[in-house]
């Protein structure tokens, strides 16, 4: 099961990785994806293990950014790959078929070839223009999210999309009428004056959403 809020760690001049998890965690996030860039492959296993170790805590599934053989490494739920990143089918091989892999991608061919490789859901993106992640793609907005589900949905092709790029709570209902199954965050939530209830308001909307459409 993909969960429909997922909360990206980022470092801050205040908080490192593990602090931005933990509080995420006591604030109910049950979907955590360790995203360190720009540091050794020792520095992102010492992480790992950490996040790995207060998301037990809290049952909630770790995904680790890139990485595949760390993933392995500290039993994580599942990896991400980003268009850079190495292929699905090259994780594959190294992290085995125990691990669900998400794939990032910016057009309707990069979904394709995405579900093609075998991945398990999309991170679709950026919605709008986001500081927190280095050579950005072109943003895609409402009409470009609006154009691929649509494409995707004549083509038969069914995969969960995970919108991210910049998104907030009042992104959600529209984002999730076009058909998108949710959203990853990691500003609006680590920044949040009140963490707990931003998270309960951007479940509330994901979940709310889905029984108007249904």
């Amino acid at each position: 099961m993909i969960d429909r809020l997922h909360f990206i760690s980022q470092k801050t001049t205040t908080n490192d990785h593990l602090d931005g998890i933990e509080n995420a965690l006591i604030s109910g996030c049950k979907w955590i994806q360790l995203r360190v860039k720009n540091e050794s492959d020792s520095t992102v296993l010492s992480y790992a293990y950490e996040a790995k170790k207060v998301c037990d805590k809290y049952r909630a599934k770790l995904i680790i950014n890139d990485y595949p053989h760390i993933g392995k490494e500290v039993s994580a739920y599942g990896i991400h790959l980003g268009l850079s990143d190495m292929s699905i089918e090259e994780a594959k091989k190294i992290a085995g078929n125990k691990l669900i892999i998400g794939g990032t991608a910016n057009t309707l061919e990069d979904i394709l070839g995405r579900v093609k490789s075998g991945a398990d859901y999309v991170g679709l993106g950026p919605f709008r223009y986001t500081p927190t992640k280095e050579k950005l793609s072109p943003v895609l907005g409402f009409e470009g999210y609006t154009s691929i589900v649509n494409n995707l949905k004549i083509l038969n092709i069914k995969i969960p999309l995970i919108a991210i790029g910049g998104i907030t709570l009042q992104d959600v209902s529209q984002l999730r009428g076009l058909g998108v199954h949710g959203v990853a965050v990691s500003a609006a939530i680590t920044f949040a004056d009140d963490q707990k209830t931003t998270i309960e308001e951007f479940y509330t909307a994901l979940e709310r959403t889905e029984m108007i459409n249904n």
